[in-house]
């Protein structure tokens, strides 16, 4: 390796530690480049991506359709402010419509950021239609976001006593527990909020009994369904949208991440009788900005065309497979997801020494528990790159296992 590469990558790493609000523990590399499936760091190291940017780049890494998106659009027009509808932002709306279930769409720049606007949109409705209700059912071991109210929609124990005092009116059940869901309706319940499959958590999917049980609750009690489909939109499950697995439509769907293929952006989305903002109720500086806007109707045309979402069905099962070939000789355990959202148990509490030890050998995965390995790669792997990250998982498996 480049002795000078070495050094500057340790005085710019050494900076970013010095002037970088510390939030995270990162590994001593600073990342340069990026293509397809790949990242590189500041000195020329490669790294085979199994997490896509945290289930961001559906595309991968610098895909054309981004950058020639970005190209045409800053030479066009940047940002004309929120009080004014622009081309791209009118066009991504109609595209986002008439390929789900829904009719209006409220566009941002984050996945907290829209499920704040859902939040907003229930407690709106609960005053307008429920009384004054306010209080929203969410799920133990969900995440929602990290805005102090999302944040408190979320179901993580350790954040519990975190940033006291929260935002109130959350109450969270056991997933797939339709008597613990009940119970907990009560007159002032306006919305029960659902990740299709909780990413953070785990990877553990909603039960198609459980949410056409949910569905029905909801329509006999007047209560909004909102699908958080931040992780599990835009292709990543094997559909384009997860609610198209369970025969049912929620009321509120929620995305990001791959929306945006790594573009800061996330979108609301809501059926016609749910158009219930007045002027001012909501809004955002940055909310349908024109560069965002042509970027995501980009990535999500691609997505469409190119049969993305189909990939990552197919991915997803060969990848399944051959995680199950490995089941015995590591002693691995449930194999579970859906698409490209997968994960699976180890015999004990070593995730974080096998990622560390996959980083080592130039393969990026994630552990969002202490036994769970968790893989999300952009949507365009082959199996190839499958059976690449296989043989340094295995390798790692053998010496930490």
């Amino acid at each position: 390796m480049d002795k000078n590469l070495m050094i500057k990558t340790k005085e710019l790493f050494q900076q970013g530690e010095q002037s970088i609000l510390f939030t995270a523990s990162r590994p001593a590399v600073v990342m340069e480049k990026g293509s397809g499936m790949y990242l590189w760091d500041t000195n020329r190291k490669k790294y085979l991506d199994f997490i896509g940017g945290w289930a961001v780049t559906c595309l991968g890494h610098c895909p054309s359709v981004i950058t020639k998106a970005l190209e045409a659009q800053s030479c066009e027009l940047i940002n004309a402010s929120p009080s004014f509808y622009n081309k791209p932002m009118i066009q991504f709306a109609k595209l986002l419509t008439e390929y789900s279930c829904f009719d209006r769409v409220f566009f941002c720049s984050s996945g907290a950021e829209a499920n704040e606007g859902a939040i907003k949109l229930a407690r709106k409705y609960g005053s307008v239609y429920r009384n004054g209700a306010y209080e929203i059912i969410t799920t133990t071991n969900s995440f929602h976001g990290r805005t102090l109210a999302t944040m408190s929609a979320t179901g993580k124990k350790k954040w519990e006593t975190l940033f006291e005092p929260k935002v109130s009116g959350f109450t969270h059940v056991p997933l797939n527990d339709i008597d613990a869901l009940a119970k907990a309706i009560t007159p002032n319940t306006c919305a029960i909020m659902l990740e299709p499959i909780q990413g953070e958590g785990g990877v553990f999917e909603v039960e198609e009994n459980y949410i056409k049980a949910v569905r029905e609750i909801c329509d006999e009690q007047g209560i909004l369904l909102i699908f958080d489909e931040v992780q599990t939109g835009i292709g990543r499950t094997g559909t384009l949208f997860a609610y198209e697995h369970y025969g049912i439509e929620p009321d509120v769907m929620t995305l990001a991440k791959g929306i945006g293929g790594g573009f800061p952006l996330s979108a609301l989305l809501t059926k016609e009788k749910f158009n219930i903002f007045e002027a001012g109720d909501q809004g955002g500086t940055y909310s349908a900005q024109p560069l965002g806007m042509a970027v995501g109707l980009a990535v999500v045309k691609e997505v469409i065309e190119k049969e993305i979402a189909k990939n990552a069905q197919v991915q997803g099962k060969y990848l399944i497979n051959k995680l199950n070939d490995l089941k015995s000789e590591f002693n691995i355990k449930d194999i579970r997801g859906r698409g490209l959202l997968i994960a699976f148990d180890l015999p004990t509490e070593k995730g974080s020494e096998v990622v560390s030890e996959c980083f080592k050998e130039g393969l990026i995965i994630n552990s969002p528990r202490p036994a769970v390995i968790r893989l999300m790669p952009p949507l365009i792997v082959i199996e190839k790159e499958i059976d690449d990250m296989l043989q340094i998982l295995s390798g790692v498996l053998k010496r930490v296992l």
